[in-house]
């Protein structure tokens, strides 16, 4: 099944399909049509594209199985090449395989069953707990923020919805993966997850794409909610292939003694806008985020992150490290915010970039506001070279040039590194291997 033309009649029939409730099927209508009216954003690389290029919607199954044997064998070949099938025996909790439009596969071990824990794909959400789904929905990241969420909001398909009850520490990540397997084809999941008070979640996401001469386009919608005294880390390695525009809004709302965490790595993708935020809404909350982009080629990263503070003694502390290289372009662009209400609040901001030829091109933006006289706010930001002094040294105890400029990048990028589970440092370690 698939659609093509993005036009009223479409947004109505995909919610016919879904056989979703009429407030959903309204709020699609007035998503499609808040997407006509938009602009780009005006922030941002410049670029434009045809909507009318692409593939809105695309399933190959009208079921979301829990059985690897029941999946359709182009998907599941697809998802045991990437590692998927061997990574959730080892050591997840929960995983859930998303293919072109819709999740086709879904588990979760039955420990994590036993506590109440909710884990499954956005649209099975919408219908098994609906109350639950429309208390959060749209609350954070709102349809009308520019065009291309007003476009998630009306063809928004797939996705993770994740719910952890008060009290309740998840001692295995819970991961989900997302596949564009077709060339000009649109993907737009929406994520929401849960954590309740004194809750605990660790939530791994991959993503990537085969490489098309036609251009593909992923715009997702990430909210999250972290309870009073509770923790997320949200892991992310965004691989998409080069033909693949990534555009996505990603937000945590967190509330007193709570704590976000986004580790972000950003090395595929023709154009990529991503710029994770924490609204610190509590007291004494944290938001982190620590980024690493890779810009080759044509390639153009535009990511960085946000840090709201509205309450006091609330802390942010943003890494931001990236590397351009064969005409490459990599921008940070970020807001930190303390308003005259978080008294005693502190804000970090450390931003490097090494750039790797004469092509290649790196800017700074960011936005830092502080409107009480107790808080702290530091930034420094650095861009250079490789430095001469260590290529050098290690060619001169006989390591080859290459190899040291690479055994450098992956220095520079540790901290990134360090704080990925050992299957993802392993993954990223591979990929950044076939860059340098």
């Amino acid at each position: 099944m698939k659609h093509k033309s993005l036009n009223l009649n479409m947004i109505e029939e995909l919610s016919t399909i879904k056989k979703e409730p009429k407030w959903m099927r309204d709020f699609r209508i007035k998503s499609f049509q808040t997407f006509q009216k938009q602009k780009n954003p005006p922030f941002g690389p410049s670029f434009s594209f045809d909507f009318h290029s692409i593939t809105y919607y695309k399933k190959i199954d009208d079921k979301v199985h829990n059985n690897w044997k029941q999946v359709p064998k182009e998907a599941r070949d697809t998802f045991d090449h990437l590692g998927l099938l061997d990574a959730e025996k080892k050591y997840l909790g929960g995983i859930g395989a998303q293919y072109e439009s819709e999740v086709i596969y879904h588990n979760m071990i039955k420990e994590l069953e036993d506590k109440n824990i909710i884990f499954c794909d956005t649209d099975t959400a919408l219908k098994k707990y609906p109350e639950l789904f429309k208390k959060y929905f749209n609350k954070l990241v709102k349809y009308d923020e520019n065009k291309y969420t007003a476009l998630n909001g009306a063809v928004w398909s797939g996705g993770t919805f994740i719910y952890v009850p008060p009290h309740t520490t998840i001692d295995r990540p819970l991961q989900s993966y997302f596949r564009i397997n077709s060339k000009s084809m649109g993907q737009f999941e929406r994520t929401l997850i849960i954590v309740d008070e004194d809750s605990h979640l660790h939530y791994m996401e991959g993503c990537t794409a085969p490489t098309y001469t036609d251009d593909s386009l992923h715009a997702a919608v990430v909210e999250i909610f972290v309870g009073k005294h509770a923790s997320c880390r949200y892991t992310t390695i965004q691989n998409w292939s080069t033909d693949v525009y990534n555009l996505v809004t990603k937000r945590a709302f967190v509330s007193s003694y709570g704590k976000m965490e986004w580790i972000d790595g950003n090395i595929g993708s023709k154009v990529n806008m991503k710029y994770p935020c924490c609204i610190l809404d509590g007291e004494y909350a944290e938001g982190n985020c620590i980024s690493v982009a890779i810009s080759k080629g044509n390639q153009k990263q535009d990511t960085g992150a946000k840090m709201i503070h509205l309450a006091p003694h609330t802390k942010s502390n943003i890494i931001s490290k990236s590397i351009a290289l064969d005409g490459g372009e990599t921008n940070y662009r970020g807001k930190v915010y303390i308003n005259r209400h978080a008294a005693g609040s502190q804000s970090s901001i450390k931003c490097d970039t090494i750039i790797l030829d004469e092509k290649s091109k790196s800017d700074t933006i960011p936005t830092n506001i502080v409107e009480n006289e107790s808080s702290f706010l530091n930034h420094e930001a650095t861009v250079s070279r490789i430095s001469e002094e260590k290529l050098f040294y290690l060619q001169s105890r006989g390591v080859p040039k290459e190899k040291a400029k690479e055994l450098l990048m992956m220095g520079f990028i540790d901290k990134l590194r360090e704080e990925l589970p050992m299957e993802y440092a392993v993954e990223l370690n591979h990929l950044l291997k076939n860059y340098f």
